[in-house]
């Protein structure tokens, strides 16, 4: 597979300051299909949109809660999806993620080609499948609707086996289940909770008895993945050279801390530990120079944190990054994490020159 030499044509993470009124965010360098948005300096929810679901305020959906789409409709408007960026609306009360000259920062994801499965007729799946994805990024955003029958599978496009995969019910609250690079089996899934600070647990209802492939992931009949007549989203990711790095690393507990290759300079990083403890993300823009220490919690509605000389600091590498502390949300002793990042630029380009360390 080739390199990607430019990956911010696929990923970029985007500043913004509010306006609480029409606001319209350029400069992400494409035209996004996944914006997930976070005031940085209040304590509001997260707001999610992706363009297979489409826009507007039904169309939200929070990180940190299990609510249904739309739940926080009041305070969450994305109007558009534009060439350069997206769009932004007023609401009816405090707007969540374009709150009045308050920061915020919006990550965003391009994936772009419109995919369908019929399931039936392919032979691919037991469960129909529409979505938008790129096999060049390795992301795919799936939409199903449930039957609530055990052991189901859904096409998901990507070509090569998926190690993260975010779903979500849309149509009804329920967990965000992430199937990630813990699996072993279906009876070992290591299943983990986007909204929940929870340890991973071996949750055989999620996957059922079909493990993720290069063509399909599964669903069991429970009522997150698989409730009959409710529709999902699916956030599917493969790791791809240059791009983007899924994996595990174990804590050492020292300010020295790990070290994880990844094979580029990191812009965006998600880490969550196997054990009880929240989920993290720290990205290139809130942070440009090392030690990188603004965080923001996936499962949380808390504002940006400075943890300068506390508990969440890396180094950005040209080839990866590094823990440069001993707190237990990224490097406790023995202990072992998972994350997942998205590259500024590869450690070696197709024409052969290195990038370098910031």
């Amino acid at each position: 597979m080739a390199i990607i030499d430019k990956p911010s044509d696929f990923f970029n993470t985007k500043l913004y300051t509010g306006n609480a009124g029409t606001n319209n965010i350029t400069g992400v360098g494409f035209q996004p299909d996944w914006v997930w948005m976070k005031n940085r300096v209040s304590d509001y929810y997260h707001g999610l949109y992706d363009s297979v679901r489409g826009t507007g305020t039904s169309k939200s959906l929070n990180s940190n809660t299990n609510e249904a789409e739309g739940t926080n409709s009041s305070n969450l408007n994305l109007t558009s999806f534009n060439s350069d960026g997206f769009s932004l609306g007023s609401t009816s009360s405090t707007n969540v993620i374009n709150t009045n000259s308050q920061n915020h920062v919006s990550w965003n994801w391009k994936a772009g080609t419109s995919f369908t499965n019929d399931a039936s007729a392919t032979g691919i799946g037991t469960i129909d499948s529409t979505g938008s994805v790129s096999q060049e990024a390795g992301f795919s955003i799936i939409s199903y609707t449930g039957n609530g029958t055990a052991n189901q599978s859904v096409a998901h496009g990507l070509g090569a086996t998926p190690k993260f995969i975010i779903i979500k019910p849309r149509s009804a609250s329920g967990y965000w289940c992430v199937t990630n690079p813990r699996f072993v089996s279906v009876s070992d899934p290591n299943i983990m909770y986007l909204q929940l600070t929870g340890a991973e647990s071996d949750d055989t209802n999620i996957n059922g008895t079909t493990a993720p492939s290069s063509t399909v992931f599964g669903v069991d009949d429970y009522g997150a993945v698989n409730t009959n007549n409710q529709t999902q989203i699916a956030y599917c990711f493969t790791p791809i050279q240059g791009y983007s790095a899924m994996g595990t690393y174990t804590g050492n507990g020292n300010a020295d801390g790990a070290f994880v290759y990844t094979g580029f300079k990191p812009a965006w990083l998600m880490v969550k530990s196997t054990g009880s403890g929240g989920w993290i993300i720290n990205d290139n823009k809130r942070s440009p120079h090392n030690i990188t220490g603004l965080t923001l919690y996936p499962n949380s509605t808390a504002s940006e944190e400075s943890y300068t000389g506390g508990a969440s600091e890396w180094d950005f590498l040209s080839n990866g990054f590094k823990n440069r502390d001993s707190g237990s949300a990224q490097n406790a002793s023995g202990t072992s994490y998972i994350y997942m990042a998205f590259a500024e630029n590869p450690f070696v380009a197709s024409n052969f020159v290195p990038t370098t360390a910031r």
